[in-house]
C-alpha cells in the first residue's frame, strides 16, 4: 500500500459461496483498485483493475499465472463506483444480500497470446513478477469441450457481485 490507498475490508455473504472474505485497496492517486478474496474453500485471488493503463488483471495465488483483458466501459463505470465510495465505511458498501444483484462472466484464457511485461503498467508489473501472463478475452460460456479451469466471486460497491469463470478456448 502505497501513500493516498485506503484498505476496505468486506465479509460478503452470497448464494453461491455462503462465506467469502474481500478486501479493497483502492489508490485513488493512481485510479486502481485491488481486490484481495478469499473464498470459503480457502483459494486466494487477486483482481487489479488499472484504469490509467486501461487493464483488469486476474493472479490466483494457487498459481504461476496472470491472466488479463482490456477494461471495457462496464469495467470503468464500477472502478469510478468504487473510487467514489472508498470513503465510506466498509459496512455502508454493501448493504443486505436481497439488494445486491448477481452475475456470471466466462473468460477465455488464449494460451498461446503470452504478454511481455514489459508493455504493462507499474501496478501489473507488479502483481505478476516472475509469472506468466496470458490474454484473456469475454466469451459466451464454456462449451462442453472446454475445460473450466477456476472461478473467482467479485462484489463491488455498486451492490453487484460477478462470478468470473475462466477457461481455454479451443485452438
Amino acid at each position: 500500500a502505497q501513500a493516498g490507498s485506503q484498505l476496505i475490508q468486506l465479509t460478503v455473504q452470497g448464494h453461491q459461496d455462503p462465506l467469502r472474505n474481500q478486501t479493497a485497496l483502492v489508490d485513488k492517486a493512481r485510479s486502481i483498485v485491488t481486490y484481495y478474496i478469499t473464498s470459503q474453500s480457502n483459494h486466494s485471488t487477486v483482481v487489479l483493475y488499472d484504469s490509467r493503463n486501461g487493464y483488469v488483471c486476474y493472479k490466483p495465488m494457487e498459481q504461476h499465472s496472470c491472466y488479463l483483458r482490456r477494461m471495457d466501459s462496464w469495467d470503468l463505470q464500477t472502478l469510478q463506483t468504487s473510487l467514489n465510495m472508498s470513503e465510506q465505511k466498509a459496512h455502508q458498501l454493501l448493504p443486505q444480500n436481497n439488494q445486491t444483484r448477481y452475475y456470471q462472466e466466462f473468460l477465455g484464457i488464449l494460451a498461446r497470446e503470452e504478454v511481455d511485461p514489459k508493455q504493462l503498467g507499474e501496478a501489473v508489473q507488479t502483481l505478476c513478477e516472475q509469472t506468466s501472463i496470458f490474454w484473456v478475452r469475454k466469451g459466451e460460456g464454456p462449451g462442453k469441450q472446454r475445460l473450466i479451469y477456476l472461478c473467482i466471486d467479485i462484489c463491488f460497491p455498486s451492490n453487484i457481485c460477478v462470478s468470473i469463470c475462466f477457461y481455454y478456448l479451443p485452438e
